[in-house]
């Protein structure tokens, strides 16, 4: 008998402590939705204190041919402005950063490429000059139609943003690690002495070439500089290689920090894209990879035009085809009419490219 109940009170223990097991689970589980709720409530109000744009989509051209594309449906294409606004009007001004962030939609691989700022295009309405004037003429609206235009592509999503937001992360992100040569670092130092100017924040000053955890200045000053060899190239790809260590570390940064870093850098970024699809592309974050950068045009020239210090395209047919096959793995890319005349256009006036080209079907003249 003395069995039978120890047995009876084992079982009774035993379902006791399953149920405390259970129980504790399922507390765990509604904890972990409360807090997911109560993250998702905090993200909410930090994405009211974004400057969202609507923007005028009768301002903003896509060719005809790039829209009946189906290659880039797989794909989201966003222009990434970098403005040096010293006065935080995001609504105007050179973009002395350019880079189109092209995120696969299957695999979550993203792609950059930098749009060299003295590239020689159309920038609207027929005018060639450097590309980054595009912004200053019309905006965000008048920049992604240079891009669309000139590139064959469908982009209708854009962030801008200012160097005081830049330093900002990287400051609450506890810093990046960059490595400078014995050009870098001197060229580093002078940029810091500006930026501290502007931004009222102090720095240290690198004693030497080599590897450094550097501060929102410093990595800011870092992407800034062009006076090395390779001057504007060299640049976007220190520009490319500081976000590219910003989406890094903020893989790996808490809740708390990122909520902090939203809190102050939100009110500094302009954007048309929405609430939930930050929210989505925010979910997704960990499974984001960027895998190659590049910058454009991949052929060029630098040569004056009109007493201005450019960089022309090659030919500019052939550099959307390896545009396209850089970003979309499009081998056969066949580019659009309007490619075609704006690249006899350029070839006729600046003489680079004349032994390059696309096959082509259209004959129409160049643009005057």
């Amino acid at each position: 008998m003395a069995k039978k109940k120890l047995n009876k009170a084992s079982k009774a223990y035993k379902r006791r402590k399953r149920r405390r097991i259970l129980f504790g689970i399922e507390l765990l589980i509604l904890l972990v939705l409360i807090s997911a709720l109560f993250v998702y409530a905090k993200l909410n109000q930090q994405l009211d204190k974004i400057d969202t744009k609507t923007l005028d989509m009768e301002k903003v051209e896509i060719n005809e041919e790039v829209v009946q594309n189906e290659k880039l449906t797989g794909y989201m294409n966003i222009a990434l402005f970098g403005l040096d606004s010293r006065d935080g009007n995001l609504e105007k001004g050179n973009s002395d950063t350019m880079i189109i962030a092209s995120i696969n939609n299957d695999t979550k691989e993203v792609r950059l490429i930098s749009l060299y700022r003295d590239t020689y295009l159309n920038v609207g309405d027929d005018t060639y000059t450097k590309c980054n004037a595009a912004y200053a003429y019309g905006g965000p609206e008048q920049a992604i139609s240079m891009m669309n235009t000139n590139l064959d592509l469908d982009i209708t999503q854009y962030v801008s943003v200012n160097f005081d937001s830049l330093i900002e992360v990287i400051d609450m992100l506890g810093g990046i690690e960059i490595e400078v040569d014995d050009q870098e670092y001197v060229h580093l130092n002078n940029y810091c002495v500006e930026l501290k100017e502007i931004t009222g924040k102090d720095y240290e000053k690198l004693p030497g070439p080599g590897t450094y955890n550097m501060t929102g200045i410093q990595a800011t000053a870092y992407a800034r500089i062009r006076y090395t060899s390779g001057n504007d190239f060299t640049r976007t790809e220190r520009q490319r290689e500081v976000i590219s260590k910003i989406v890094d570390k903020a893989k790996t940064a808490g809740v708390p920090t990122l909520m902090k870093i939203m809190d102050k850098v939100f009110p500094m970024i302009s954007t048309n894209l929405q609430k939930n699809e930050i929210i989505d592309m925010g979910m997704s974050m960990l499974s984001y990879q960027i895998t190659e950068t590049a910058g454009f045009p991949f052929e060029h020239t630098e040569k004056k035009v009109k007493k201005q210090d450019c960089v022309i395209p090659d030919n500019l047919e052939t550099n959307v085809v390896q545009l396209h096959q850089f970003l979309f793995a499009d081998e056969a890319y066949a580019p659009s009419d309007t490619i075609h005349k704006r690249s006899k256009y350029t070839v006729e006036l600046t003489g680079i490219g004349k032994n390059k080209s696309v096959d082509s079907s259209s004959d129409e003249s160049s643009e005057e």
